[in-house]
């Protein structure tokens, strides 16, 4: 499974509370110039999904092309947010997620929350054919190993893998790449489901393919500690001019309306579909 403006011990965008320095982290001299706090890109993720139409866009489509979901492994679930949507009653969920901040939010979910694995995939210790479906959205794996990643997806579902993949006409290495000049971030802008698909062996390929546009809704509270992250992400220099820039790029990029400010990023996405029975 990636706020904006933060202060330590304060509430962020949304209400929710969130982390603010790195475990380990040594705090500045009081003497040392202030930096702006460091932020979590999976908890930056996880807040815009919630105030996204992710899930209200995927859902539907996951449910018409598998009408029976049964037990669910959700691989990479994040904030559990599209797991938690998917699930039947009486039905399994388990995911496997291996970042902490995650398994906070899914730990913070109460009766509804899931079984977790707290490894990634490589390492977790599942039983053969223990669920009836596999999902695994918007995670790397797809992207660095397709074919190995499949397999073992496959080895663990008994009726369906399904992968959920970016499909935009643009970048996808943050979630807010999209609203960013291509000589900022300098990406590959090819669709993520093209990519993946061409990495995949004919005998691979799934057996459905379908795609729909979503918008990437991010509330903020204040944009200097959210550009400094996209500086850092972008792996610029600390006195790189293009940071001025992109603070005011974002300001102007920002809506505004009764329900707060927020950066809005098209998108679309893939669902991918494997019937195993």
């Amino acid at each position: 499974m990636l706020i904006p403006f933060m202060r330590p011990a304060a509430r962020g965008i949304a209400g929710a509370r969130l982390p603010t320095t790195s475990p380990g982290t040594t705090p500045p001299c009081p003497d040392s110039p202030p930096r702006p706090p460091t932020i979590d890109p999976l908890v930056l993720y996880a807040v815009g999904i919630d105030a996204s139409d992710y899930v209200s866009r995927i859902v539907p489509l996951v449910q018409r092309m598998v009408p029976e979901i049964g037990d669910l492994l959700d691989i990479g679930a994040g904030a559990g947010q599209l797991g938690r949507a998917l699930r039947r009653p009486g039905a399994a969920w388990t995911a496997v997620e291996p970042a902490a901040a995650m398994r906070s939010r899914l730990a913070g979910l109460g009766d509804a929350r899931p079984r977790v694995v707290p490894h990634g995939w490589e390492s977790a210790s599942l039983a053969a054919k223990s669920h009836d479906t596999v999902l695994a959205a918007n995670t790397s794996a797809p992207f660095q190993a397709p074919a190995a990643f499949l397999d073992r997806c496959r080895s663990w579902a008994r009726r369906h893998v399904v992968w959920i993949v970016p499909a935009q006409h643009g970048p996808r290495g943050t979630c807010l790449s999209g609203c960013l000049p291509p000589e900022w971030h300098g990406e590959d802008e090819r669709p993520g489901v093209d990519v993946v698909l061409s990495r995949l062996d004919p005998a691979q390929q799934p057996d459905a393919v379908v795609i729909t546009p979503w918008t990437f809704v991010l509330p903020v509270g204040g944009i200097e500690s959210l550009a400094e992250h996209l500086a850092e992400r972008l792996a610029w220099a600390p006195h790189d001019p293009r940071r001025r820039a992109l603070r005011a790029h974002l300001v102007a990029q920002c809506r505004h309306d009764a329900r707060g400010s927020r950066l809005e990023v098209a998108k679309a996405a893939a669902v991918l579909v494997w019937r195993l029975a």
